[in-house]
């Protein structure tokens, strides 16, 4: 199953290894046997998008090869029990709508999952047990957090057969439907007909879970948002690969980081308004209102010019509007063609745009990310980015697959020099774009 999914040789092997450490984490509990289902959840990165989902705009993304692996099986009652099978720590909680879990902790988000399969799908009401490992960087920027919610979410599904029922087949019919629902999931949001729920509280849009449902191996998706939608997706040569490096500051959209993050998008919300009470409509994104007329920006401008907000300032807003035009309009497009022609050389330079603009614009960097883009520039990378809510996380680097591994090491001795107490918590890995999320049972039915 691991290779059609389109795994490389050596991760099917390690997959292989980690789901039989999940089923003993299963044995171990006295879980069920019969009947049991095999999860991948993997992590992303955004190689260009920054915080353009909940705006409306448009992103490029892979899955990495590394994620969640686990192993679920059904319970005859409505508990749910998940457990790390590498370090033993374990949550539980009810499938219901009063399931809960302290903030900050990863059971939070087995929680969120809880009470929203409850609310949405009142039918559903078996427990499920579940043994996962990861080999992600926790609280990075490649989407661990998002991967282990859809893990738990794919087991209770399957468990409960919630592709089987009417409400999914009018609601999530297809997989971009799916992601949306996802990252309502996340953030609370209603989707549709689905009623919301309290969410994880963050305020982002649906990329991570685009990216970990949609993603294709060997190729470079391209996603709108608000609503999902797939725009295209590009090959990438097998003569260059992803490195990514987590910086070692923690990301966490559940703690630490989570008001700056949510700052960000609520420039946009308030972006939006200002739009829409300057030009009498009633926009539902910003990417819906900057694409009206090609004067939309300019009259934007002049409405923040004049606005009365305390709580963000004329130069925030500006910026902020700024960053998303950038990256949305200009270098996207441009980092498209340079992707399908393997212009390397234009690709870094547009790279190194998008980076500028989050640095000054977005100001979501600190400086062990900006560090890190250049030092793997330094190093010889064709081209570097931040990616991610910012804040701390992680940044990518694109390298011929032939230096890739020699790559890494180099640059973690760099950066391990220049910020000691971070490197020390930092992970490096290479990476091709890797397979989607599935589930599927022991006879290798897919779902």
């Amino acid at each position: 199953m691991l290779t059609r999914l389109g795994f490389t040789p050596a991760e099917r092997g390690r997959k292989s290894a980690a789901f039989a450490r999940c089923d003993a984490a299963l044995d171990t509990r006295a879980a069920a046997v019969g009947g049991r289902l095999s999860i991948w959840s993997p992590g992303r990165i955004e190689v260009f998008g920054k915080h353009t989902d909940y705006a409306g705009g448009r992103s490029l993304l892979i899955a990495v090869e590394r994620g969640f692996i686990a192993r679920a099986a059904p319970r005859r009652d409505s508990q749910v029990h998940v457990v790390d099978a590498a370090s033993g720590m374990a949550c539980e909680t009810l499938l219901d709508i009063s399931a809960t879990a302290p903030d900050g902790h990863w059971s939070n988000y087995v929680a969120t999952v809880a009470r929203r399969i409850a609310r949405n799908f009142p039918d559903a009401r078996r427990g499920v047990d579940i043994a996962f490992e990861s080999d992600l960087p926790v609280a990075a920027g490649v989407s661990s957090s998002s991967a282990l919610l859809i893990a738990v979410f794919l087991g209770i599904a399957a468990v409960n057969r919630l592709r089987d029922t009417a409400i999914w087949h009018e609601s999530l019919p297809t997989l971009p439907q799916l992601a949306g629902y996802l990252g309502a999931m996340e953030n609370g949001g209603a989707f549709g007909r689905l009623a919301g729920e309290s969410g994880v509280g963050t305020l982002g849009g649906s990329q991570d879970q685009t990216a970990i449902l949609c993603a294709e191996p060997g190729k470079l998706v391209d996603y709108g948002w608000m609503p999902v939608r797939r725009h295209a997706a590009y090959a990438l040569p097998a003569s260059h690969c992803f490195v990514v490096a987590s910086s070692g500051i923690v990301a966490e959209k559940s703690a630490g980081a989570r008001e700056l993050y949510n700052r960000a998008s609520r420039l946009v919300t308030h972006l939006v308004r200002l739009w829409n009470q300057r030009s009498g409509r009633s926009d539902g994104s910003l990417a819906a209102a900057m694409e009206t007329s090609a004067d939309a920006p300019d009259e934007l401008r002049a409405a923040i010019a004049v606005s009365a907000e305390t709580t963000f300032t004329v130069d925030e807003l500006s910026r902020r509007l700024d960053q998303f035009l950038l990256e949305t309009y200009t270098l996207i497009p441009a980092a498209v063609a340079a992707f399908t022609s393997h212009d390397w050389s234009a690709l870094g330079a547009i790279t190194a745009r998008s980076q500028l603009a989050a640095e000054q614009w977005l100001g979501n960097q600190i400086p062990e990310t900006s560090g890190l883009v250049r030092l793997a520039l330094e190093g010889g990378a064709v081209a570097a980015s931040a990616f991610g809510a910012g804040f701390g996380g992680s940044v990518w680097a694109l390298v011929p697959t032939a230096d890739a591994a020699q790559f890494a090491a180099v640059w973690a001795l760099a950066y391990r020099q220049r910020f000691p107490a971070a490197g020390a918590a930092a992970m490096f890995f290479a990476t091709a774009a890797g397979p989607a999320a599935a589930t599927w049972a022991d006879d290798l039915t897919v779902d």
